[in-house]
């Protein structure tokens, strides 16, 4: 989808929606991409798993505003018996410096328009429970909390 296919989100002003598709783009996300996912050690670890995920489906996105990159969004296409096929939201994270700017309000709207486009039933994500302000995000954009994940980490 490019941001002229774009039906109910409106760019917002001075940006521009990239996706991401080259390597240099990838390195250039990392820092911002480490906002979210601290656990990331490195670039060279950033753009391997990028390049997994990419071959698995995943797709990212970035929205740059004078030539800062001031939010991400990825996603996958997915199906399972719980949710259909559905969008499955794997990072959406805006710049800690511009939040409340209407960047992770965009990202949403884009990500419901793919959702849209691609023939899924609903969008599906997971975060944290200590994520208090995400969650409000999440409200207000229309997502509800329909279930708890558990897991446990495997030793060996």
């Amino acid at each position: 989808m490019t941001p002229s296919q774009l039906k109910h989100a409106a760019l917002p002003p001075g940006c521009a929606l990239i996706h991401v598709t080259q390597e240099d783009q990838v390195c250039a996300a990392y820092l911002l991409m480490r906002q979210l996912r601290p656990q990331l050690e490195s670039v060279q670890a950033w753009v391997a798993y990028w390049q997994r995920a990419q071959a698995a489906g995943y797709r990212l996105w970035m929205l740059v505003q004078d030539e800062e990159i001031v939010a991400l969004a990825s996603y996958r296409v997915q199906e399972n018996i719980v949710h259909g096929v559905h969008l499955y939201v794997e990072d959406l994270v805006t710049d800690d410096a511009v939040r409340s700017h209407g960047f992770g309000q965009f990202l949403m709207d884009m990500l419901k328009e793919q959702a849209r486009v691609s023939g899924c039933g609903k969008i599906v994500l997971d975060t944290p429970l200590s994520n208090t302000l995400g969650h409000r995000f999440y409200y207000r954009q229309g997502l509800l909390a329909g279930a708890l994940r558990f897991n446990q980490v495997l030793e060996g």
